[in-house]
């Protein structure tokens, strides 16, 4: 609403230091520069591609999806070969990913494309947080991937990393907290927003641990809260 007054979560993001959000973009690049990892949905912008990576990907590990999702695609090469699977043979492929749903979601998809995007995927968040099994950060990790749009990502990686280097006290479903949402935003950079992405998510997977991080081989530890936390 036009006027309102910030609520407290979003008056956190927004104080943060410029200056070290500068640092931790600058140095957290440099690491990323060096240190991406390398999995077949990153090598290509395809949309559809990428949907189904972000699809299978969700609360399941990077390393695990690849063989699936190597298959999934050489058996549904396109939107129109998913949208004419079966349920059953969805799931029979999808069996060591877990969670059955994810079979119904992708088919429901497929159809909702075809019939009401005629074949092609819908390229703002808005339309694709109206799909089937589509949430926020999925959206926007196909928007930023796919289409190179300039959207942040939040999950459970990204926010760890938030949270410990700025001292900030997100709410306990990471995915919903605004204060964590709008931090991530704020220290996105203006262009390659894609790439800022990755690197967030494989600083958290291989650096910023949620169990024994790294942090004498940290770049950040400088300057990060946590560690200057634990030394105290």
């Amino acid at each position: 609403m036009k006027g309102a007054t910030k609520e407290p979560q979003e008056n956190a993001a927004s104080n943060l230091d410029t200056a070290k959000i500068k640092w931790f973009r600058h140095h957290l690049s440099i690491w990323g520069t060096q240190n991406l990892r390398d999995f077949p949905w990153r090598q290509t912008c395809d949309s559809y591609a990428i949907l189904v990576a972000e699809n299978l990907l969700q609360k399941t590990d990077a390393a695990t999806v690849v063989p699936i999702y190597k298959a999934f695609l050489f058996k549904y090469p396109t939107l129109e070969n998913l949208a004419k699977a079966s349920i059953d043979e969805l799931s029979e492929l999808l069996v060591p990913l877990g969670l059955y749903f994810r079979a119904e979601r992708l088919y429901q998809c497929a159809r909702i494309i075809l019939e009401q995007y005629g074949g092609k995927i819908p390229d703002s968040e808005k339309q694709l947080l109206e799909l089937p099994g589509i949430g926020k950060y999925t959206a926007r990790a196909i928007c930023s991937q796919a289409f190179s749009q300039p959207l942040a990502v939040l999950d459970t990686n990204v926010a760890r990393i938030l949270e410990r280097f700025f001292g900030l006290q997100g709410e306990r479903v990471k995915s919903r907290c605004k204060i964590l949402w709008g931090a991530a935003e704020i220290i996105a950079p203006n262009k390659e927003v894609g790439k800022w992405n990755l690197t967030l998510l494989d600083f958290g997977a291989m650096v910023c641990r949620a169990k024994n991080p790294l942090c004498n081989d940290c770049p950040l530890s400088a300057k990060c809260n946590y560690v200057q936390t634990q030394r105290t």
